[in-house]
């Protein structure tokens, strides 16, 4: 690993996601669709990197929270329909129909604006309708003395000019609760739903193409509620209960490094606020992990990360940018030894019990600073970083082997070589040159308007301060400057 990533890092295992998303596709068998959400940058997992597995590997649908998510992987080779669940700023419908994203519509007011906007330029929006069925935030009212209106304006929404209603969906609220409860709250939702459905379809005279309301616990608990097309979201990652019971395996592992390593007598305070003193003479390591990288501070003193020699307790208040871990008894633990935070040999619902939150919330809270470790059988294909790279692109470090068929290329004044490239598939490339720069272009390449510059020939794209060397891919199918 370059030493300048060698801080704190995420590893993603995608043999584990495509693992888990196998065995979820046999679970709701070949005539359910599915829906792959990678909103939130597929919960911190990197949502380019994930759409394209799924994408390869038959998912059916993505879901995303913003247009600025959707658009994101239309430029980086994602053709498969997309779903925006959350708002889109009525301005933006054209941005909409022009990258063929699918549009949820949670009410009368944005059906119409949606609608008004779609005529203005021309085209057809292909939209979702949500309903409120009980999560009480987004979607028709329908429940009760709501039914009928509910059901109006759903028939409304779905014959307005410019809009293609092509699906509906609710989002259930406790169905990854255990309970009686909870359980006839979850059926209650879903009888609900399904007869709106119903009279909705009975008034139009004609069905929706996709009708979807099972999310991670209904996947794992209700088959009943499968209908059309499943969104897991949790699952697919791998954490929590259902995933260990349906054989599932975690994505991502977070690590990092011990950076220094000093002893103290007993009675010395460590950290902020003094909370935790020595109780003996302790050999006291650092690690370059803080609540910026997303350790949340309520674990201060409460956590232990995981070494080659166990557990090793965490000790006084977490820091922006380290925290401090008990190395007494751990004297084979040195300087640059690799520590997990979370991962197979450290559970990441352990951590998520003891700061009272879900996996989901710790996943998505790593960092943008951290860079994301894509392996694949085996052996790390990629590293995405989002800080060193420009405003408009995240960038994409490859494999030492293709900077490695580069080099030799350049050597064999070659103009096509062939490499693995971020997405684990060998790939054709041409080496051009251009004034004082070579360019390497993808010969599945869409568009040349994209490209950096290289200092030089003799420099890789984006050498940092350290002089390391490392690659910027633009977009899948795209180029690079060197």
């Amino acid at each position: 690993m370059d030493s300048t990533l060698r801080r704190t890092w995420a590893e993603i295992d995608m043999d584990a996601l495509a693992h888990n998303y196998e065995t979820l596709r046999k679970r709701i068998g070949e005539n359910v669709k599915f829906l792959g959400v990678v909103k939130a940058d597929a919960y911190g997992h990197g949502s380019v990197q994930v759409s394209r597995l799924l994408q390869e590997s038959g998912a059916d649908y993505l879901a995303v929270s913003s247009i600025d998510e959707a658009v994101e992987l239309r430029h980086n080779g994602i053709t498969m329909p997309v779903l925006i669940l959350g708002h889109t700023p009525k301005e933006e419908v054209s941005e909409l129909i022009k990258n063929n994203i699918t549009q949820a519509v949670t009410c009368r007011a944005k059906a119409l604006e949606y609608s008004e906007e779609a005529v203005k330029c021309g085209g057809t929006l292909k939209i979702h309708i949500k309903v409120d069925t009980g999560m009480s935030r987004l979607g028709y009212l329908c429940d009760g003395d709501y039914f009928e209106s509910g059901v109006e304006g759903i028939c409304e929404g779905c014959t307005l000019p410019g809009l293609d209603a092509e699906g509906i969906f609710t989002h259930f609220a406790v169905s990854d609760e255990f309970g009686e409860e909870y359980e006839s709250y979850t059926k209650h939702q879903f009888e609900l739903f399904t007869s709106v459905i119903d009279e909705v379809e009975k008034k139009l005279g004609k069905k929706f193409k996709i009708r979807h309301c099972a999310n991670t616990g209904a996947v794992a608990r209700y088959p009943e509620t499968w209908l059309d097309m499943v969104r897991p979201g949790l699952l697919l990652y791998g954490y929590g209960d259902f995933a260990q019971e349906l054989g599932l395996k975690p994505v991502m592992s977070l690590k990092t490094t011990v950076s220094t390593i000093k002893t103290y007598p007993a009675g010395t305070a460590i950290s902020y606020g003094g909370i935790y003193k020595t109780d003996r003479k302790t050999r006291m390591g650092v690690v370059p992990y803080g609540y910026a990288d997303g350790y949340f501070r309520c674990l201060s003193n409460r956590y232990e990360l995981m070494t080659e020699e166990g557990p090793a307790p965490q000790r006084g208040k977490i820091c922006m940018d380290m925290c401090m871990i008990d190395l007494t008894d751990k004297m084979n633990v040195d300087v640059g030894s690799e520590v997990e935070i979370f991962g197979k040999a450290n559970p990441i619902e352990h951590m998520a019990q003891l700061a009272g939150t879900i996996p989901y919330e710790l996943t998505c809270a790593v960092s943008k600073r951290v860079p994301r470790m894509y392996i694949k059988d085996g052996k790390v294909y990629a590293t995405v970083s989002n800080l060193l790279v420009s405003p408009q692109t995240k960038g994409v470090f490859l494999s030492l082997s293709f900077k490695e068929a580069v080099e030799q290329a350049i050597a064999d004044k070659a103009s096509t070589f062939t490499a693995v490239n971020e997405a684990g598939e060998e790939e054709t490339y041409q080496l051009q040159t251009k004034n004082t720069q070579y360019v390497v272009r993808s010969q599945k390449a869409t568009t040349v308007n994209d490209t950096y510059s290289g200092p030089s020939k003799k420099h890789w794209l984006g050498t940092d301060g350290n002089g390391m060397d490392m690659l910027t891919r633009l977009m899948y199918g795209g180029r690079i400057s060197l």
